[in-house]
């Protein structure tokens, strides 16, 4: 993984991740997902990271879209 990456959401709910995930990509935002969900025990949280050009963009669609 590059570390230029930066984290733009996270969340619990992996449906929800997936849906930010396809928004910023039907915006033009690359991103990627990283579930850090324990498969046990079902704690944790997955986020969500794009490149720090986009990291505005992003921030912004996340709000809109859970707003």
């Amino acid at each position: 993984m590059d570390n230029n990456w930066i984290l733009v959401h996270s969340t619990n709910k992996e449906y929800l991740a997936e849906m930010i995930s396809q928004l910023l990509a039907d915006n033009g935002i690359e991103s990627f997902i990283i579930n850090k969900k324990d498969s046990n025990y079902h704690f944790g949280d997955i986020e969500i990271y794009t490149q720090p050009d986009s990291v505005m963009k992003a921030k912004l669609l996340i709000d809109k879209f859970e707003h």
